[in-house]
């Protein structure tokens, strides 16, 4: 059998490559600047001692894994705001998300001046963000005025180990900042739940289905996707916010002029440990919410390599046909 020479592309089509590269060298080059260099200068920090000289200027002295290990057995306040973290990271993300979904619902319904309520629920994207959020939480707009926030602090305190008891109060105090966050995610669901077709939900309702399984059979399914991603995005904003005690901790030792620890190298090597962490939350998260397929995509799936596998059969037992007919033919020339 002949291979297919492959066929090399047109000179219209090298010039449509062409143009998709140059589109993408602003981005490619952000990525090699921003991004790339930033990330390896600050590997090659987290493993140096830096001193900052008046006369000499940077000066950088090798010190190894060692400000990984400060980090971990000398330093007491990184794996207690750790702990916090993740708590409280856990705790907020489902209340944010679930938040968000019910918000979209609603605002895909057929109610009036839609877009007017999208854009109140919107704006504390825009305006609370920054040194607007930090005085808003001073203020103490942060909570919810009636709420008990110590009667609640106390009765989570004596069910709950002091961490996640912690973490729970912190979301109760700060509830109201953390439905701001959701801004986003608003905007996400509600483009996810705007293309599913109407009609799947007639057909449902014809078959008797209530508005509850149509909320799990077909909205669900649909949107699991936009679960996921409203999920990782809500760690990631929620891990770089001003309001992020592991955020200030790493400042605060950037600027740290203690002879032991503190200083650029350590804040890069506390940084990195802080990323890794905040990884894996989200490798964990996506394994918790991909889950398993559909059973009806696995039959359908289980289907297609049976019929793949007769396919080969038929093949195979039609090749060993040929094989035996061409044979036969031979000795029936031999003997004539």
């Amino acid at each position: 059998m002949k291979k297919q020479k492959k066929v090399k592309p047109g000179r219209l089509k090298r010039r449509e490559n062409m143009m998709g590269y140059v589109f993408i060298l602003p981005w490619l080059l952000g990525l090699l600047g921003l991004v790339l260099f930033p990330f390896a200068e600050s590997f090659k920090y987290s493993l140096n001692r830096i001193i900052i000289n008046p006369v000499l200027g940077r000066v950088m002295e090798f010190r190894g894994l060692e400000n990984y290990r400060n980090i971990f057995l000398e330093d007491p306040d990184f794996l207690v705001q750790l702990q916090g973290y993740l708590a409280q990271t856990i705790l907020a993300v489902p209340v944010i998300v679930a938040f968000a979904l019910i918000i979209a619902i609603l605002l895909n319904g057929k109610i009036r001046m839609r877009g007017f309520f999208r854009l109140i629920f919107f704006l504390p994207v825009i305006i609370a963000s920054g040194p607007v959020m930090s005085q808003l939480m001073d203020q103490g707009a942060a909570s919810i005025p009636m709420m008990n926030v110590s009667m609640i602090t106390g009765f989570f305190a004596d069910y709950l180990p002091k961490v996640i008891a912690n973490a729970v109060s912190n979301v109760f105090s700060n509830i109201i900042m953390l439905l701001w966050y959701s801004g986003v995610q608003i905007l996400i669901f509600l483009a996810a739940l705007q293309k599913i077709d109407s009609s799947l939900y007639e057909a449902a309702k014809i078959d008797g289905g209530s508005g509850w399984e149509c909320f799990w059979k077909i909205t669900m399914p649909t949107i699991k996707p936009m679960v996921l991603l409203n999920a990782v995005y809500t760690i990631i904003f929620m891990s770089n916010t001003d309001t992020n005690s592991i955020i200030n901790l790493i400042s605060q030792r950037m600027f740290s002029t203690s002879a032991s620890a503190g200083g650029y190298g350590y804040a890069s090597a506390m940084a990195w440990c802080y990323s890794v962490v905040v990884t894996l939350l989200v490798i964990v998260m996506a394994a918790l919410l991909v889950g398993r397929k559909d059973i009806y995509e696995r039959r359908a799936k289980k289907y297609r390599r049976e019929q793949k596998k007769q396919q080969k059969l038929a093949k195979k037992f039609r090749r060993r046909g040929e094989r035996n007919a061409r044979r036969n033919t031979k000795k029936a020339s031999k003997a004539a």
